[in-house]
């Protein structure tokens, strides 16, 4: 295929670059974590609730990795947990090789001052693990299968409280 006379592929780009930067200026598009963003009003700002099993401690560690250790805490984070072990690959003999863990934390955030929620919702997603080997390597993958669900899980509800355009 070739351009029109006068048109050079580099003249074309260049002009398509121009084109998408003046249609991003006029967006509303804010760093979470620049001058003003929502990263920079929860960071150490948020009380998480105390871990009452593996999972929500595995769940509070990643929360503090994204949104730091509680320094000076202005809202409270709440959340519940669901887990689900289905069996999805099975032999002819009827013997599970593989397991699908699906999980759902729903969430919300609040003042500690006023107590008002200021966001919330319910995040989903799942993770698999095989249960080919050993009990041991079964039940290890099994909990690495719940680590890793509850890291993608915060970092789901990290993403929607990033969203959700809280100020400092």
């Amino acid at each position: 295929m070739s351009l029109p006379d006068g048109l050079t592929r580099r003249g074309l780009l260049l002009g398509a670059g121009a084109w998408a930067g003046l249609a991003l200026t006029g967006c509303a598009l804010t760093p979470a974590y620049g001058p003003g963003g929502s990263g920079r009003a929860l960071y150490g700002r948020v009380a998480l609730r105390a871990p009452d099993d593996v999972d929500s401690f595995a769940m509070n560690g990643r929360m503090i990795e994204r949104l730091g250790p509680e320094n000076d805490a202005e809202f409270a984070l709440d959340y519940r947990l669901t887990t689900a072990s289905l069996a999805q690959g099975i032999t002819r003999d009827e013997v599970t090789t593989r397991y699908s863990l699906n999980g759902t934390a729903d969430f919300s955030l609040s003042r500690l001052d006023t107590g008002a929620v200021v966001a919330g919702g319910r995040v989903s997603s799942f993770t698999s693990y095989s249960a080919i080997g050993t009990s041991i390597a079964t039940l290890s993958a099994e909990r690495d299968a719940h680590e890793r669900l509850m890291v993608m899980l915060a970092d789901q509800i990290v993403t929607r409280l990033l969203a959700s355009k809280l100020t400092p």
